[in-house]
């Protein structure tokens, strides 16, 4: 085997590592958003984001590696793993099977991160109308009697005058 198909088979197997890592972690951080835990989800975000960093220099590492071996072969563009196994018959099983499971798991997470999403927008409207509600009591102050009924102004605004 070569050594920048060694490279590149070494590479995707870190990122392979790395996708695992974060579906874990948007595993962790949807069950935290389940039980309303803000620790778990801060740390979760935190991890994700750091996931998420290492997965970006990962892909370039291996967008640098797939080039050398492009313009090795003398082939113009960027090659697909499916190119690359073709070009070297003895890896094409661990390069295909490594590529399925890539797929799989982004597959994965990007459907547990839609989920959270989902689950994060509805959240946030019902967080929404809580303080929106509060606001509107606030605005309306108003005076109580000794019993802590609230005492109704007597004064008619415009619009309850239009009605």
């Amino acid at each position: 085997m070569s050594k920048p198909v060694q490279d590149i088979l070494a590479t995707l197997q870190q990122l392979l590592a790395e996708h695992r890592k974060l579906l874990a972690q948007t595993e962790i951080h949807q069950q935290a958003m389940r039980t309303l835990d803000l620790t778990g989800m801060d740390e979760s975000a935190r991890l994700q984001d750091a996931i998420r960093a290492r997965i970006t220099s990962l892909d370039a590492r291996r967008r640098l590696q797939t080039a050398v071996l492009a313009k090795s072969h003398k082939w113009t563009g960027e090659l697909t793993l499916l190119q690359i196994a073709e070009l070297y018959p003895a890896e094409r099983n661990n390069l295909l099977v490594i590529r399925d499971d890539l797929r799989r798991v982004a597959q994965a997470t990007q459907d547990r991160t839609h989920v959270a999403g989902r689950l994060a927008g509805a959240l946030l409207g019902h967080l929404n109308v809580a303080v929106r509600a509060l606001a509107g009591a606030v605005e309306q102050a108003g005076v109580y009697t000794k019993q802590g009924i609230p005492r109704v102004s007597s004064r008619i605004g415009a619009i309850e005058a239009v009605g």
